[in-house]
């Protein structure tokens, strides 16, 4: 019997960032946050339904937050989750690197 692997927090921001079309509304909310559906649909290639489709999924994956304020909708970049990738997915490469820069530049000047 197949067992379903549990969805993790990381699956879903790498699910999200998978589309281009999320990344350019994600790029938009990193310019300028606390935008509306109005706003995030302006100059989009897509329809406002699939605008709405991305913001809920980059919901989903924490990486867009939605403030009221009256009766609009505010979004704004959540930058955490995409920190969190980094640390665990980027930065233990950096570090090998930078040590092998170190002990080179060591070297060098011995």
């Amino acid at each position: 019997m197949e067992r379903q692997a549990a969805v993790t927090a990381a699956d879903l921001v790498f699910k999200a960032l998978a589309d281009a079309g999320r990344r350019r509304l994600l790029d938009r909310l990193r310019v300028k946050g606390g935008l509306t559906l109005n706003e995030l649909c302006a100059g989009m290639e897509m329809s406002r339904q699939a605008v709405t489709k991305h913001l809920d999924q980059l919901e989903e994956a924490g990486l867009v937050e939605t403030r009221r304020a009256g009766r609009e909708r505010l979004h704004y970049l959540n930058p955490v989750p995409i920190h969190d990738i980094a640390r665990r997915w980027i930065r233990p490469f950096e570090e090998t690197r930078l040590d092998a820069l170190r002990n080179l530049k060591s070297q060098l000047e011995s």
